[in-house]
């Protein structure tokens, strides 16, 4: 795996955790003693929460990859050799932290696929480790601002064709000029109304023929009034059809 992928994320509790084999009870150990430390010149980014960071040794290891903290209600750190950046949280009531940690890091996961500096992909993932804690169980977030988070990247994506933000793939950890925009304009797209289920769905074909030609999104006028462009390409859910959750 580690040779087939341009950028590694790894979440450090994969490799301190360990298993006592009688009693099954789950213990942490010091990276050094994990048998994992090795690898760390081969990671991209290593997440951990600030409790996870005292088995890491962050200033070492922020050597090796970008060691990214994450610090609950009040946002995360990016280490990175000689930079060091707090980035900021988003406001949210905690209900459940239960999977804010996976939550943070497919946002981390996404912005850095989109392009976006380090700054900007650690904010997004604090953005969806707020929107987790706010909820239950599994989290599930409204299509509408799954949208509107998406057209948000779209639109940083086609700033960063014409500066030079990023070139030949190498990572960038300068915070943007524009970061505190993308920060309200995430807060914006989380504030926004729901957009309910039976106002945008899927038209689904009755044979392999139709399906050829009708594979695509009806949308209501109202529908279009809220999303625009983004009716083109909709967010869809794991089975294809468009859902108000995933």
């Amino acid at each position: 795996m580690l040779d087939i992928c341009d950028t590694v994320f790894v979440d450090v509790q994969a490799l301190i955790r360990v298993f006592d084999p009688a009693d099954g009870t789950v213990s942490l150990v010091h990276l050094r003693d994990s048998g994992f430390h090795h690898l760390l010149r081969r990671i991209g980014f290593l997440k951990a929460s600030s409790e996870e960071a005292t088995y890491i040794d962050v200033e070492e290891a922020k050597k090796e990859c970008c060691v990214v903290v994450t610090n609950g209600k009040d946002g995360c750190t990016v280490y990175h050799r000689n930079v060091e950046q707090q980035i900021a949280p988003f406001p949210a009531v905690q209900m459940d932290p239960t999977g804010a940690g996976d939550s943070f890091l497919g946002g981390l996961v996404v912005g850095v696929a989109h392009g976006l500096a380090v700054p900007d992909a650690a904010l997004l993932g604090n953005f969806f480790g707020s929107l987790t804690v706010g909820q239950v169980g599994l989290p599930k977030f409204d299509l509408r601002l799954l949208q509107a988070v998406k057209d948000e990247l779209q639109r940083k994506r086609l700033k960063l064709l014409g500066c030079c933000e990023r070139q030949n793939d190498k990572l960038v950890f300068v915070r943007p000029l524009d970061h505190e925009e993308f920060r309200t304009a995430l807060i914006e797209a989380k504030t926004s109304p729901a957009v309910p289920i039976q106002q945008c769905q899927q038209e689904l074909p009755s044979s392999p023929r139709v399906a050829e030609h009708h594979n695509h999104l009806v949308c209501s006028g109202q529908q279009n009034a809220l999303l625009g462009n983004a009716c083109e390409e909709p967010i869809k859910s794991v089975d294809g059809i468009p859902d108000q959750a995933l």
